[in-house]
């Protein structure tokens, strides 16, 4: 596996759209949406029974708790309103409180309940509803993907996509077309990945949906990342990076530009590499977000001294001491005296890079 697909390996969802009562917690994957009525549909139970009624109202409690983000008290809920539900005998209610506690026990990334919660929502009796179906193979399918099994993982997805071209729902059908594609990169079958997903763009790209299109777009530069092929994930990832920009979504960016920068300096355009690395470093300012400041600070170095600007290098290794001291991180010091030394004895500039080695020599002392 190269190192392009080992990358992030346990963060591969990016939801277009759950529902607008859900919370979006993952990357990469794209989840099927619940039905936009589902909320009120789950709460017109028979009001006048107390159990019914206690149901519903924990059942509303659940989605509000998962929407600010209290994940532990929204499955207590959901699994106290279950309970009642199934000792009321309702399979529909049944049904679709088990799908929510799948979607939940994903996105929070406990798998193994997820898998459990949406094989027993598959094996509920007198329920026939497509849709909850649908959603439920697409968690089962996802879910085995991160557990690193495969062939589930493909074969609920097959099935989740057959539902999707059956009930004519593209938005769905771009979600398992591109978390199939998913589950072949992750199991280094770049080549079939690249066939799901180029699948998947052409018809998010029909629904004019930016969203899913940014997020499709990254995924197919990522796999031909992996696959090194640098030329062929540059193309994608310029078009996702001007997408997310155009969206106002700095943090997809930030994510992207570095794979984009990297791929530049694999294919020697270190000019570009830079262009593509300071554009990292101005929106991580902007987010302050220091981690991939500093990334960026030390990758702008390396593509400088492959210019041969090592003044430049060194303005760069500079910063990164800086903002390591300030992040009190020892390992990121250490890289950046390190550099800093090699780059002062490519100048000629040996008093200075013999303080930096007494830097690293000494306690990062300053």
């Amino acid at each position: 596996m190269s190192q392009g697909e080992q990358r992030n390996n346990s963060k591969n969802t990016i939801p277009v759209e759950v529902a607008k009562y859900m919370k979006q917690v993952k990357r990469n994957t794209i989840t099927h949406e619940f039905d936009q009525g589902l909320p009120e549909e789950l709460l017109l139970t028979q009001e006048s029974d107390d159990q019914l009624s206690a149901a519903s109202s924990l059942l509303r409690q659940g989605l509000q708790q998962q929407k600010a983000g209290d994940v532990i008290a929204a499955i207590k809920s959901f699994q106290e309103s279950l309970e009642i539900f199934q000792l009321a005998g309702d399979a529909q209610q049944q049904e679709q409180v088990l799908s929510l506690l799948a979607l939940v026990t994903y996105t929070s990334g406990d798998y193994k309940s997820a898998i459990t919660y949406s094989q027993q929502c598959l094996s509920l009796k007198d329920t026939s509803d497509p849709a909850v179906r649908m959603q439920v193979l697409s968690h089962l399918g996802n879910a085995y993907r991160h557990l690193n099994n495969y062939n589930q993982a493909v074969e609920f997805l097959e099935e989740c996509l057959k539902l999707t071209k059956q009930l004519q729902d593209k938005r769905s059908q771009v979600a398992a077309l591109n978390n199939l594609g998913l589950v072949y990169k992750a199991s280094g079958n770049f080549t079939k990945a690249i066939e799901y997903q180029e699948q998947s763009l052409e018809i998010v790209q029909e629904l004019q949906d930016n969203w899913g299109i940014e997020q499709v777009l990254k995924n197919i530069g990522n796999a031909w990342y992996a696959l090194d092929n640098y030329s062929k994930a540059i193309a994608y990832y310029e078009k996702c990076v001007k997408i997310a920009i155009s969206l106002n979504n700095p943090r997809s960016a930030v994510q992207v530009l570095k794979n984009l920068g990297n791929a530049c300096y694999a294919i020697g355009d270190y000019a570009k590499a830079i262009k593509y690395y300071e554009k990292r470093l101005q929106l991580a300012r902007h987010l302050k977000d220091q981690r991939s400041e500093e990334q960026s600070l030390g990758s702008l170095g390396v593509a400088c001294e492959a210019l041969g600007d090592h003044s430049r290098a060194i303005t760069y290794y500079e910063a990164r001491l800086l903002l390591g001291r300030t992040l009190k991180d020892r390992r990121i010091e250490e890289q950046a005296l390190a550099s800093l030394k090699i780059a002062c004895y490519a100048l000629g500039d040996y008093a200075k890079a013999m303080q930096y080695q007494q830097g690293t020599s000494t306690n990062l002392g300053v």
